[in-house]
C-alpha cells in the first residue's frame, strides 16, 4: 500500500489542525472550506450519505453498508467498511444532531475510536457557506500511536476531501451535484 499522499495545496494545508481536546481527553480535528454556493444546496450534498465513498480516499477501501436509500434524521444509524493500513473494520454512525441546513452531528458507535464525535457546521457567508468540520476524538494507544498514525491519517483524509469537493463543485455546481460513482 502506497502510504505517501499528494501534497495539499496550501490552502487546505491551511484550512485543517489538530489540536488537543478542550476537554484535555483526546483530540480535535478544526477543518474549514469555502464554497460559493447557497447554505441549503451545500448542507443538501453533505448530508447525503451516498457521497461519502465519493469523498474518501481510495486508498481506505470505505464502502456504506447500509442498504440506500438513507433517510438522515436525528438517531439514524450508518454502517460502514474500510481498511486502515490494510486492517478491515467496521464502523457505524449515530446522526445524533440534526438541523437542516445549519448543523448535523454523526458519532461513532462501534469502530476503530475510543470516541469519535463529527459536527459539520454551514455558515451562510456573502457569496455563499464557510463549511465547519470539528471532529473531537480519542484514539487506543494514546499519543504515539495519534502522533504516528492516526493524526497523518486524517489530515490525508480531510485534505483528500477538500480537494475532492474543490473539484466537484467546481466542475458541476451544487445544484446538479451528485458524488456517487466519481
Amino acid at each position: 500500500m502506497n502510504l505517501q499522499a499528494k501534497q495539499a495545496p496550501p490552502e487546505v494545508q491551511r484550512s485543517i489542525r489538530v489540536v488537543g481536546s478542550p476537554t484535555g481527553r483526546g483530540f480535535r480535528l478544526e477543518a474549514s472550506q469555502f464554497l460559493p454556493y447557497p447554505r441549503d444546496q451545500v448542507f443538501e450534498v453533505f448530508s447525503d450519505a451516498s457521497n461519502l465513498q465519493s469523498l474518501t480516499p481510495a486508498w481506505l477501501h470505505f464502502s456504506v453498508v447500509t442498504p440506500p436509500p438513507i433517510r438522515i434524521a436525528a438517531g439514524t444509524l450508518i454502517d460502514y467498511r474500510l481498511r486502515v493500513h490494510g486492517v478491515p473494520l467496521r464502523w457505524q454512525s449515530r446522526i445524533s444532531v440534526w438541523e437542516p441546513p445549519l448543523r448535523f452531528v454523526d458519532e461513532q458507535t462501534r469502530g476503530p475510536y475510543r470516541r469519535w464525535r463529527h459536527e459539520h457546521f454551514f455558515e451562510a457567508t456573502d457569496g455563499g457557506t464557510l463549511c465547519h468540520d470539528i471532529v473531537d476524538y480519542a484514539v487506543y494507544g494514546g499519543s504515539l500511536i495519534h502522533a504516528h498514525f492516526v493524526r497523518p491519517d486524517l489530515f490525508r483524509i480531510f485534505a483528500f476531501r477538500q480537494s475532492k469537493i474543490r473539484e466537484l463543485f467546481a466542475e458541476t455546481g451544487a445544484s446538479t451535484l451528485r458524488f456517487t460513482g466519481v
